[in-house]
């Protein structure tokens, strides 16, 4: 069946659903893209990506240098991957927890006053969580990557727009400007029983409003995500299936980004048989 719709989203031209592959093919992904309608009158291309928990293993890839999604995933032969956490511009390093495997990565750490509270999502083995980064249990092996805040708990929206739980506008001077503000191209990842739900939105164009962080959160416990986490955005927010580029990376003047931004970091959906090394 494909993936539930929001609200009266529909099928966005040229963005079939892509079912189930055979037994012999790599796990079963669903795919859409929605062209979702919003207040005032505007609209938003999302695209989505949908895993079974039971056949894809999700890993945290710390890149030694920014580097567009679409083209390291085609030089390391990922398939599956989204944008990760915030970096400082222009050249990094990371912006909040990085841990690959239990090994910390170079970043810079959120502002004190809310590492804390600020979201994360924590990985091992089979195991996902997001939640405040004190509360996520500790391990040798894990894979951490703060980001934020947290959209969904629990099957609820976690911020609505005029919200700022996890103080991303009181600190946005490690940031270009102030993510909880407006609308713009968001990334974000959301997790349920059985599933892990890949989301980009397009945005930054007269006909690609973007999404506020609260409808983004709403539009991600309506798809169904038990807990989500919003990921880094703008002309960074980058969603890659199947080996291809999905949504349309742009600059805050509306400049296309041809392949995306460079970034600091990524969530990758692995086969579950296949090698740990394939996310190195």
């Amino acid at each position: 069946t494909p993936p539930r719709l929001p609200w009266d989203a529909v099928p966005h031209p040229g963005g079939p659903v892509s079912l189930a592959a055979p037994a012999t093919a790599p796990p079963p992904v669903e795919r859409a893209t929605l062209r979702v309608p919003l207040a005032g009158g505007l609209a938003v291309t999302v695209h989505l990506a949908v895993y079974p928990r039971a056949a894809w293993r999700l890993r945290v890839v710390a890149f030694p240098r920014l580097v567009p999604l679409a083209a390291w995933c085609d030089r390391a032969g990922i398939a599956h991957a989204i944008t990760g956490g915030f970096f400082l511009t222009p050249d990094g390093p990371a912006l909040g927890d990085l841990c690959v495997a239990g090994v910390p990565r170079p970043s810079t750490p959120v502002d004190p006053r809310f590492a804390a509270v600020r979201a994360c999502l924590w990985a091992d083995g089979d195991a996902l969580a997001i939640g405040a980064r004190d509360a996520l249990p500790p391990s040798p092996t894990c894979d951490v990557l703060q980001a934020g805040p947290r959209l969904v708990a629990g099957g609820r929206p976690a911020v609505h727009d005029g919200d700022d739980p996890e103080g991303f506008s009181a600190g946005r001077h490690q940031f270009d400007s102030d993510i909880t503000d407006g609308r713009h191209p968001r990334a974000a990842i959301g997790v349920d029983g059985g599933r892990v739900i890949l989301l980009a939105s397009d945005g930054r164009a007269d006909d690609e409003a973007g999404l506020t962080l609260g409808e983004l959160a709403a539009l991600l416990a309506h798809l169904g995500a038990e807990d989500a986490l919003n990921l880094d955005g703008g002309g960074s927010a980058a969603l890659v299936t199947d080996g291809a580029l999905r949504n349309r990376p742009r600059e805050a003047d509306g400049r296309d980004i041809p392949g995306g931004r460079p970034i600091a970091s990524a969530l990758v959906l692995l086969p579950a048989d296949q090698p740990e090394s394939a996310a190195a």
